[in-house]
């Protein structure tokens, strides 16, 4: 019997040995993961923007993808997907794996796209969750240099005394400058006629031949023709007067009480990706943003770059899709 008592340790040590082996197991399963989370970005990030290269968005875009790949050590890296409603860009953003690498580049765009498809193929609340807003930016209100329209109040006048007198030129049927020209007859109930164009150009063109009497567009546009001082801006459509056009007054201030008009661009990621990717992103976004170098740029296209938290950005999201849902309903605009 004695003979046997001294094996009693020996067997406890040998449970308590084969206890700590599968601790240290299970340790160096996990190590790898919280490894991989934070060294992320560990490899180049792709970002998908719904436009071509050249454009506003696109220089926008490219950037921001250059301070964050200073920041954060890894290349992001801008795909241009152009097509009809961001349609082809999501796609290929919800193809990948929802790990922080693949990242979509959305606008108010977006928000006009869902009530603007009969059957849009995603749904950018519940397929998608917010990152960060990228920047702001405002539309113009613009005439010609010898037009004898000198404040928003004149051409507020003549729509209402000479109704059906006034062209307001804006680009594509859908688009938001078309869809901010919509809103503004309804909210100034001024009989107006809204003429689409296919360009930009096309559309200054017409307002230079005194074809349209006004065009409504983004600044980035105008900004050539207001610099030579061929165009002349009457008023900016956001709630406060924009920062690259202080001196301009707004719509609201002009007589259209409540008129607000902003456009946004904003990262998105397929939804699933982990929560602290997601807040890795919007930190460094929140950083660079900050950056007077990159304000000023920003700036110089008509952009006001700023970051917000998630759920500023699905709240804007939110409240432009039922926007534009009324005002697409309301102009009896076909769906596509």
């Amino acid at each position: 019997m004695f003979s046997f008592m001294p094996t009693v340790p020996r067997i406890l040590l040998a449970r308590r040995l084969a206890l700590f082996g599968l601790a240290l197991a299970a340790l160096a399963a996990v190590m790898p993961c919280v490894k991989a989370q934070a060294a992320y970005p560990d490899r180049p990030v792709r970002v998908i923007l719904p436009f071509g290269p050249g454009g506003v968005a696109d220089i926008t875009a490219r950037l921001i993808a250059q301070k964050l790949s200073e920041k954060l050590g890894q290349n992001f890296v801008i795909e241009n997907m152009p097509g009809a409603g961001g349609i082809a860009a999501a796609r290929a953003a919800l193809s990948a794996p929802a790990d922080g690498y693949t990242l979509a580049f959305f606008t108010n765009g977006t928000a006009i796209s869902v009530p603007m498809f009969r059957s849009l193929p995603f749904d950018p609340l519940k397929q998608f969750v917010p990152v960060s807003a990228l920047g702001y930016f405002d539309l113009v209100f613009a005439t010609a240099a010898n037009s004898d329209f000198h404040t928003f109040g004149d051409v507020l006048k003549t729509a209402h005394d000479k109704p059906g007198t006034i062209n307001l030129g804006s680009i594509v049927v859908g688009s938001t400058q078309n869809l901010t020209a919509e809103l503004f007859k309804s909210m100034a109930g001024a009989d107006i006629v809204i003429v689409p164009f296919r360009t930009s150009p096309d559309e200054l063109v017409a307002l230079l031949r005194g074809d349209i009497q006004l065009e409504v567009e983004f600044y980035a546009a105008l900004k050539p023709s207001l610099q030579s001082g061929q165009v002349r801006a009457l008023a900016t459509s956001g709630a406060k007067r924009s920062p690259e056009l202080p001196d301009v007054p707004t719509v609201a201030e002009s007589g259209v009480a409540g008129f607000d008009v902003t456009s946004w661009n904003a990262l998105y990621a397929p939804a699933g990706t982990p929560p602290d990717i997601l807040a890795a992103l919007n930190g460094a976004l929140h950083d660079v943003l900050a950056d007077p170098a990159l304000k000023k740029a920003a700036l110089d296209l008509g952009i006001d770059a700023k970051a917000s938290t998630p759920q500023e950005m699905d709240a804007r999201m939110r409240a432009d899709i039922a926007k534009w849902t009324q005002v697409i309903a309301s102009a009896k605009i076909p769906k596509q």
